[in-house]
């Protein structure tokens, strides 16, 4: 077995002050496969004043030192990248070949994205073409603390510590303890690129005890968070009471709206992207809207390519996917299962237990209910967990009305070869992403929501821009800089 019990504080690996030792399980076994240590009071007060004293150096390092850092970064995780991959497999059940192909390379999508667009901050600008003693500086708001998911590890985490070390913030990492051996290898990668004691600080912890104190702190200005919509309220009063930024990416419950005219193949890949991840995703279109017209037949696609998807061990090579993260996460699932049930939906795949031979692991069977009626739990919820909600509709009104009639507002989808349907519905659906006939968003497209889905914007210039602050100044000399 693992043991990380250590963090990383101010360039040095640093024994916890007071041990308290938290198992990782791996999903596909549900055996111990590593240890760490949970964080105290003591060592997150230590890795904010590692970050806090670093900061004015950081602040004032030249941009182009800061874009160095992170071409290092890179650079490590190139020479490791297998290693991230197994560690994502073990600590959260990504198959293997799923963490080498998509989990772990979120490293380096990312990383590039935001060096092209560091590229083109410009730092201190003109406010305007008639006011020449004006100038808006952009500045590092000083140390944020980075609170992390398990469910894709290295995407939150490289969309969060890299902008905020290219716009000159030093940072304090928790990430989940559901999921922390690839965040560890990350803290190599970064002290292996040789960034500055306090730049960059880890401590392992939970939401009540680390997270919260992170939010708490009075020397944090700017608290960056993913996951469960209730933590983010959570976490929301107690930044409050220190007037901190607070960048939220929360839950999802995305609409899929799938119409007549749609290609032939719009149902399959639907349900192959809800199933993705074992459904663990934010932005997983988890209710299928279809055209009454199409209804019947989309329903027969749906239960056909969700019963031809393997479940299988994280640790299998192959298309497949794996188990949910935990025991508790299994638990939640199978009661949103049997509460589709009895709420009266169609069960047409899938359903409660473990798919066939698997008896240990926290396997889900993937699952498709139809004939869902909005404001059913399954419906309403966010589930995470590889279930598909099925509901028609008549008219394109209809179909707006029941996807903006959530809570939640991440992704939503839509389907038509109607090019002017497509982009009347991409402005009406209340969401901060809109993804149309299986077209993913561009490099440097921001990543966030509204309402409960919170409103941070992770990635490229946005990404950047969270971190920084705008400062207005006048009577500035021309030519004197």
């Amino acid at each position: 077995m693992l043991e990380h019990r250590n963090f990383y504080i101010n360039g040095q690996w640093t024994a916890p002050a007071a041990p308290r030792d938290c198992t990782v399980i791996d999903p596909s076994t549900e055996e111990a496969c590593a240890v760490i240590s949970l964080g105290s009071e003591a060592d997150t007060n230590a890795a904010v004043a590692a970050a806090k004293a670093a900061f004015p150096g950081w602040a004032a390092t030249p941009p182009a030192e800061r874009a160095a850092l992170v071409e290092r970064i890179l650079a490590q995780y190139e020479a490791r990248k297998e290693e991230m991959a197994a560690a994502i497999s073990l600590e959260m059940g990504a198959p293997i070949d799923m963490a080498r192909d998509s989990q772990a390379p979120c490293l380096p999508w990312h990383l590039k994205n935001f060096l092209t667009a560091f590229n083109h901050i410009e730092w201190v600008r003109p406010l305007g073409p008639n006011t020449p003693n004006d100038r808006i500086a952009l500045e590092p708001i000083g140390v944020v603390g980075l609170i992390t998911p398990w469910n894709w590890p290295m995407n939150q985490v490289t969309l969060k510590v890299i902008p905020a070390l290219l716009a000159g913030c030093t940072c304090v990492l928790k990430p989940s303890e559901e999921a922390p051996l690839s965040s560890l290898l990350f803290a190599e990668f970064v002290h292996d690129a040789g960034a500055p004691a306090g730049v960059f600080n880890l401590v392992n912890g939970d939401g009540p005890g680390v997270g919260s104190q992170l939010s708490a702190h009075p020397d944090v200005e700017m608290i960056s968070f993913t996951g469960s919509t209730r933590a983010g309220r959570a976490i929301s009063v107690a930044a409050a009471q220190t007037l901190k930024r607070v960048a939220l990416e929360l839950g999802g419950k995305g609409a899929n709206l799938i119409f007549a005219d749609a290609d032939d193949r719009a149902v399959e890949r639907g349900v192959r992207h809800m199933m993705n991840n074992s459904g663990q995703s934010c932005n997983a279109p988890s209710r299928m809207l279809v055209e009454r017209s199409a209804y019947a037949r989309a329903v027969e696609i749906a239960a056909e390519v969700a019963s031809s998807i393997k479940v299988a061990s994280a640790h299998e090579a192959g298309r497949h996917i794996g188990p949910v993260v935990n025991q508790r996460q299994y638990d939640q699932i199978q009661g949103f299962i049997q509460k589709g049930i009895d709420e009266g939906a169609r069960l047409v795949a899938g359903g409660p237990g473990r798919p066939d031979g698997l008896n240990r692991g926290f396997f889900v069977r993937p699952t498709v209910f139809a004939d869902v009626i909005p404001g059913m739990t399954i419906e309403a919820e966010e589930i995470f967990g590889p279930v598909l909600c099925m509901i028609p509709f008549d008219t394109e009104a209809e179909a707006v009305a029941i996807a903006n009639n959530t809570p939640y507002g991440l992704t939503n989808y839509v389907q038509s070869a109607d090019g002017s349907r497509r982009n009347r519905l991409a402005r009406q659906l209340r969401s901060g992403m809109v993804e149309m006939n299986g077209k993913s968003r561009s490099a440097g497209a921001p990543f966030g929501g509204v309402k409960a889905s919170g409103r941070a914007r992770e990635g490229g210039a946005w990404g950047i821009e969270e971190f920084l602050e705008v400062k207005a100044i006048s009577g500035w000399e021309p030519g004197a800089d």
